[in-house]
């Protein structure tokens, strides 16, 4: 299994760098220093793998968003904390992987859409219930529209058309967040807004 995981990793940094079309078996076996036998005895093709290497991606973002759930003081540093750790996953993605799943990997494809509307949609509506009980956002939020509106916006970054050239995926996904913040926050949660983003800035 250690074995597996660690030719997953190696997969997903070069998927993540190139997008999956670029990237071939021997490219991967190459990069790790084994034979394309080896690869063909833990996976049964290049999709295949490809498609743990997306699961086991999404199990792990979704695992420390849990973890930075359950140690956040209030739902406005949850997504403080989650967005960070995000920045850090993230790192130079290039956008062109998602692309390449949806035209040449359909079943990672549909790993990656059942994350984003159930499992994403999920934090993001709880998080939202929380911050009303604490009383961090305003009670008068629409939460079902409010979810499908992050939710989508956390995929923008993914997508060249709306961010064509130079932009930094990460700088737009902290941009699209403090904006979604500031609009849900109420008095109370555009102050820790403001303190929390001056201990992020001093990190």
């Amino acid at each position: 299994m250690e074995v597996q995981e660690r030719i997953m990793d190696t997969a997903f940094s070069l998927f993540r760098q190139f997008g999956t079309r670029a990237i071939t078996m021997n490219d991967i076996a190459e990069r790790m220093g084994i034979s394309k036998k080896t690869l063909y005895a833990h996976f049964i093709d290049k999709d295949d793998m490809v498609l743990q290497a997306i699961s086991r991606f999404i199990y792990i973002i979704n695992e420390e968003s849990i973890a930075d759930r359950e140690k956040a003081r209030d739902a406005i540093e949850e997504l403080f904390l989650v967005m960070d750790m995000i920045d850090r996953r993230l790192r130079n993605m290039n956008p062109v992987i998602l692309l390449d799943l949806q035209k040449f990997h359909a079943r990672a494809w549909q790993v990656f859409i059942d994350y984003q509307n159930n499992t994403l949609a999920a934090m993001i509506r709880e998080n939202m219930e929380r911050g009303i009980r604490e009383g961090v956002y305003r009670a008068s939020l629409d939460i079902k529209i409010l979810t499908q509106y992050r939710v989508h916006a956390c995929m923008m970054c993914f997508q060249p058309e709306v961010f064509p050239g130079s932009y930094d995926m990460n700088k737009v996904q902290k941009v699209l967040l403090e904006n979604f913040l500031y609009g849900v926050a109420s008095l109370k949660g555009y102050q820790l807004i403001e303190e929390y983003k001056h201990l992020s800035q001093n990190k």
